[in-house]
């Protein structure tokens, strides 16, 4: 069944920071757009893409008492980023979030571009849906 790869469930807003951004300016844009994560872009100097989560703020800025302002947005990123083609099946995404203990997966087309976000709040969705058996896709 086509609805159950992760295409079909992924938010396709996916925002991208420069790694030498401040902290402070990944919490604005994440704030603002009401997300838990952001993209780290790739440069010369980071050559992957990396990912700042709402857990990154809160275990390596809040928990350490790190300032924000004055920490680089590269220093508290997660990289290089594990991502999942948009081809995945759901079940086969959950459970590599549960292996990976994460909760935010960047996914890719076929040419290795990001081009949406699936997370473990996505899966609550996907989980109701489930129990109408995908019947109410209206629910997403």
């Amino acid at each position: 069944m086509k609805l159950l790869t992760v295409k079909n469930w992924m938010k396709d807003l996916v925002i991208f920071i420069d790694p030498d951004a401040s902290v402070n300016e990944g919490l604005s844009l994440m704030r603002h757009r009401y997300l838990n994560s952001v993209i780290v872009n790739k440069t010369p100097t980071n050559p992957e893409y990396g990912i700042v989560t709402s857990i990154d703020i809160c275990d390596k800025i809040v928990a350490q008492k790190n300032n924000p302002a004055e920490t680089k947005i590269r220093e508290i990123m997660v990289s290089p980023v594990v991502t999942v083609p948009e081809t995945m099946k759901l079940t086969e995404c959950a459970a590599l979030m549960k292996q990976l203990r994460v909760h935010h997966l960047p996914v890719v087309d076929s040419t290795g571009l990001i081009v949406g976000m699936i997370s473990a709040t996505d899966f609550l969705v996907v989980a109701e849906a489930m129990g109408t058996n995908f019947e109410e896709r209206s629910l997403h």
